[in-house]
């Protein structure tokens, strides 16, 4: 009995010890950091991270950040990902930390990320290995737009994506059925979401890999890709059958096609198809394994991004029937200087000032990306404001879209504000 109510006094004391422990490395900061903007911590461990994340309309800032942008201004402290963190929502500062990166500030994404997206991938590496990808990156896809195939590529997946929903509108219409759900009488509802998602990755795979939507691997690639985005945005619990082990072992397969991919391109006799991969297989810069990285990066980066630019676009272009007339109106006008099956040029897209004025339109409204993570490299002082050392940093891209005193009537879809902007530069 003696020894039983030892061990359990052992137990307490160690319990007791951690959770003082994890009180005092969460509130240290605290009182270390006085003169860090104001703001509050939350509850140990989780800090208010619960709260920053829960769901919200993306033309608003939801209610966390409206809460605590009145209570404290624009710039204030929290602990968010477990980390003391200073959030951004002041245009002025977030332009300054954008440009002192690996001056000031370095890219930090929380760590379970890093198990997913692998040890060499863009967004983990920092400091030199950093700039080195990125640089390399920015000369790849430029030679890969420079690609007189380019456009075409992407025309051709876009009406071959628009002509399975006339299929299977038709397939509707003669009782055969098709995909793209039901309908009836030669209707069939569309999950545009989805489709844009289809498309993006189609677009992507073609450009990078070489394939075809037609291709088994593509749909393989896709169903693993699929289970690597869940997993991307999962708790970060590696226990088998949880969404983010899931995705880690989708990374560890789409390698494994990639590799194949690349040593099948490396074989005697294998005809080069002057796309991405090939650019990246004639350098001699990266190992292997950042050149999977380096693949991966890019359906990653351009996957998710533009599949919902694609979607806000026609969904705030469906809610305002003049928009859609101009944008109609433009492209009707481009169309008409072309022959019937004459591609569109680079110089016809240049054209479409209006689409831009949309486009760009969309992107403020739908915030995308919303934020992105940093964290501080020294004492960082700017105007008022310190920024601790080793600090988090958060800038909040979606406060400056919707700052009423920068975009007026900031909730509503006006591209027309765009051509004002334009006039002013």
């Amino acid at each position: 009995m003696m020894a039983g109510e030892l061990a359990l006094a052992a137990l307490a004391t160690i319990l007791l010890a951690w959770l003082l422990a994890l009180v005092l490395s969460h509130f240290l900061p605290l009182l270390l950091n006085p003169k860090a903007p104001r703001g509050t911590f939350g509850w140990p461990l989780v800090g208010e991270t619960l709260r920053f994340l829960t769901p919200h309309a993306s033309n608003t800032l939801g209610g966390f950040l409206e809460d605590h942008c009145a209570r404290y201004g624009r710039v204030f402290k929290s602990h968010l990902f477990c980390t003391p963190t200073v959030v951004s929502c002041d245009q002025d500062l977030n332009h300054f930390i954008l440009q002192n990166e690996e001056r000031l500030f370095q890219c930090s994404y929380p760590r379970p990320i890093h198990g997913i997206l692998g040890k060499s991938s863009m967004l983990v590496v920092l400091g030199e290995d950093h700039k080195r990808l990125r640089n390399l990156a920015l000369a790849l896809v430029t030679s890969t737009k420079l690609k007189p195939s380019y456009l075409g590529d992407i025309e051709k997946i876009a009406l071959h994506v628009v002509g399975s929903w006339r299929q299977a509108a038709e397939g509707s219409k003669d009782g055969s059925g098709g995909g793209g759900g039901g309908g009836g009488g030669g209707r069939v509802v569309v999950g545009f979401c989805e489709e844009a998602r289809k498309f993006a990755f189609s677009v992507i795979v073609k450009q990078v890999l070489g394939l075809s939507p037609e291709d088994p691997v593509t749909a393989r690639i896709l169903e693993d890709f699929l289970a690597f985005m869940k997993g991307l945005i999962s708790f970060p619990l590696y226990i088998p059958g949880t969404p983010y082990a899931k995705a880690v072992q989708a990374r560890e397969r789409i390698s494994s096609t990639v590799k194949d991919i690349i040593e099948e391109r490396r074989s005697p006799g294998s005809c080069k198809k002057g796309d991405f991969l090939d650019v990246l297989l004639s350098t001699n810069e990266l190992s292997d394994e950042e050149k999977v990285s380096f693949v991966l990066d890019s359906l990653l980066g351009g996957y998710e991004t533009t599949s919902l630019l694609i979607s806000m676009v026609v969904y705030f272009l469906g809610q305002s029937a003049e928009d859609l007339g101009l944008v109609k109106r433009e492209h009707d006008s481009i169309r008409s200087n072309k022959g019937k099956e004459e591609s569109l040029t680079s110089e016809d897209y240049k054209k479409m000032e209006y689409t831009q004025h949309v486009i760009n339109e969309a992107l403020r409204c739908g915030n995308i990306v919303k934020f992105v993570h940093r964290k501080a490299l020294k004492d960082v002082r700017y105007k008022e404001y310190l920024i601790p050392s080793g600090w988090k940093v958060l800038p909040v891209f979606s406060a400056v879209h919707l700052n009423p005193s920068l975009h007026g009537n900031p909730q509503h879809f006006q591209p027309c504000r765009w051509e004002m902007e334009n006039r002013w530069r």
